[in-house]
């Protein structure tokens, strides 16, 4: 359920259970989704009758739709046709300079040690001579090492050396919601436009496009198109091209055209020059041993370590807090209790895996029984299990069930054991759970 669109056909479906199907075809058969953030859909009712009358009748049981889809408060915004073109205009813009306000993320203030040193020099070398030796680029390793940091400071470089360029910057979730938006708006040919007319192409997170067959297809003849005309395609991943599920075999063969670089998680060294870097930046004086400190205790992510020393800012600026190893103590435990609290919503992980199979969540949910659709609904329901508190009774009320009023404890439990025992001997179904994990942990 990764767009809009998908979000607002479960509203409909669970409103008809409410609803009659003429109430549905009167006042929602000309309602569009339009975007959706973190936190809110947008609709728009071209009518403003019709939009008048939703808001007055229909606004809470939209509401209690969206509060059963994410398992949550969910937030609503309708439109009318004036209101949703200045969105879409205000939206498309911010896109347009997303790069832009990342000034920070440039090669200068990357610290290169030798866990990313082989990453840096080749970002380096296509940014001073884009699409000349490796392109496709393609940078992997784990989340918060510095890839998205390599991408920006490509841009920064290209755009400085060649300002008249254009250079496209895109998530693979993005390019994904994209391309759902300019087949329903008929606006394919704009949309290839926007990327196959790129100078510079920047991918991030790449693997999103895994599992959606109309994307991978779409995504294929613009690497071509680009490819074939000389101009730089840089991507990057959580894991290299072979490892990625659900990626046709000509994409992975594309991207390895290139040159494979990859991040791992910074020595002591490393993280010790990344804290005192980040020091500098935000003008803190950091002494020697609480730099020690940080390294010591942080060795995984590179976004913890800078987000310890911002903590640390924060305590100096505002609390006149001496930076000491109790302040550092503190500002590490803010982090790993953040990085702990976070558990993904049933709605998430069945979001999550219902995508990676190329489904969707009302499928997986749903009473259907094909083999595809049964191995991805067991799955969801031992990541549920797994990820998060729920019992097997709650679990089972994720799901419609033969009667449409949730599974039984003991068909969840069922299901579970079924993919547990499969685990240890189906390579191809560990590999699956994992990836899926990892995307739901990319949203946390």
């Amino acid at each position: 359920m990764n767009s809009a669109t998908e979000v607002w056909k479960r509203v409909l479906d669970i409103l008809r259970g409410e609803l009659t199907s003429t109430a549905i075809d009167t006042w929602f058969n000309d309602t569009e989704a339009v975007d959706l953030s973190e936190n809110k859909l947008i609709l728009c009712c071209p009518s403003d009758f019709k939009k008048v009358v939703i808001e007055g009748r229909f606004l809470q049981p939209i509401e209690d739709a969206l509060r059963e889809i994410f398992s949550g408060s969910f937030g609503l915004e309708i439109l009318s046709a004036e209101e949703r073109d200045a969105y879409l205009k205000k939206v498309d813009g911010q896109k347009q300079h997303t790069t832009t306000e990342n000034d920070d993320l440039t090669f200068e203030k990357f610290v290169v040690g030798s866990s990313n040193k082989f990453a840096h020099a080749a970002a380096m070398a296509v940014a001073e001579k884009p699409a000349d030796t490796y392109n496709p680029l393609f940078i992997y390793g784990e989340s918060g090492l510095g890839k998205t940091h390599l991408l920006y400071a490509i841009y920064h470089a290209v755009k400085k050396r060649h300002p008249e360029f254009h250079i496209v910057y895109i998530k693979g979730d993005e390019f994904a919601n994209e391309l759902i938006s300019a087949i329903q708006t008929g606006d394919n040919v704009k949309f290839r436009e926007k990327y196959r007319s790129a100078d510079l192409f920047l991918v991030d997170d790449i693997q999103f496009i895994a599992g959606k067959v109309q994307t991978q297809e779409e995504f294929f003849h613009t690497f071509n198109t680009l490819y074939e005309s000389k101009r730089q395609i840089v991507m990057t991943s959580d894991r290299p091209p072979m490892e990625i599920m659900r990626l046709e075999d000509r994409l992975k063969s594309r991207f390895e055209w290139g040159l494979l670089a990859d991040i791992q998680p910074p020595n002591y060294e490393t993280r010790v020059a990344i804290v005192k870097n980040k020091s500098n930046q935000l003008h803190l004086n950091m002494p020697d041993a609480v730099a020690a400190f940080i390294a010591e205790n942080i060795t995984a992510n590179v976004r913890q370590l800078e987000g310890t020393v911002k903590k640390l800012t924060a305590y100096s600026d505002l609390l006149n807090d001496n930076i000491d190893i109790d302040a550092v103590t503190r500002a590490i435990r803010d982090i790993f209790k953040e990085k702990t609290e976070y558990l993904p919503t049933p709605a998430i992980i069945i979001q999550e895996t219902a995508s990676f199979h190329g489904l969707t969540a009302a499928d997986i949910k749903g009473r259907g029984r094909t083999r595809g659709t049964a191995t991805a609904r067991q799955i969801s329901m031992y990541l549920i299990r797994k990820l998060t508190n729920l019992t097997l009774d709650e679990i089972g009320n994720q799901y419609d069930g033969r009667s449409g009023q949730g599974m039984d404890h003991s068909t969840v439990l069922s299901s579970i054991r079924k993919v547990e025992d499969n685990l240890e001997h189906d390579q191809m179904l560990a590999d699956t759970v994992r990836d899926i994990s990892a995307n739901i942990s990319a949203r946390g």
